[in-house]
């Protein structure tokens, strides 16, 4: 007899993947680099950049965060899931946290202007969707039933 997982099968750690994103854009800027043909001025794309990753990190994921452990959870996928939040940022978005991965990619890809970071950032996203969403939707699903469908009816998975 299999014993049942009191939390989701999440498959890959979820902050590794904007990382690898991020870091893997630079390597492939610097082997293969992409010219789009102008450049904007650097403080402006700094500011652009670096507002758009520093207010997903610090807007977006840490008022999640706080939400989260706020209701006595973790944020961790790994854990058990006690209630659905439904308040801040996951009236919005079922997702909030994985959300600002990708906006941090979107903003690192500004600041450092770099194209393949804009361009792997959509595989990105749908590696956090596979490997992270679907199997703490699915383990959500199970814990919450009829409570969760309901969740899921009037508030998107991303925005």
């Amino acid at each position: 007899m299999s014993e049942r997982r009191n939390s989701a099968a999440v498959k890959v750690f979820p902050p590794a993947v904007p990382l690898i994103v991020i870091l893997l854009g630079v390597g492939l800027q610097r082997i293969w680099p992409i010219d789009v043909g102008f450049e904007p001025a650097a403080p402006a794309r700094y500011w652009i950049g670096g507002l758009i990753a520093a207010g997903a990190l610090f807007g977006l994921g840490l008022w999640s965060v706080l939400i989260m452990r706020g209701t006595g959870q973790s944020e961790n996928p790994w854990k058990p899931t006690t209630e659905i939040v439904e308040r801040g940022p996951f009236r919005v978005t079922r997702n909030p946290m994985y959300l600002q991965m990708v906006l941090v990619c979107v903003g690192f890809a500004i600041l450092l202007w770099n194209v393949w970071i804009l361009a792997l950032t959509p595989l990105g996203a749908f590696v956090l969707q596979r490997l992270a969403i679907v199997p703490e939707e699915e383990y959500l699903e199970r814990e919450f039933g009829e409570a969760y469908l309901d969740y899921k009816r009037h508030v998107r998975r991303w925005i």
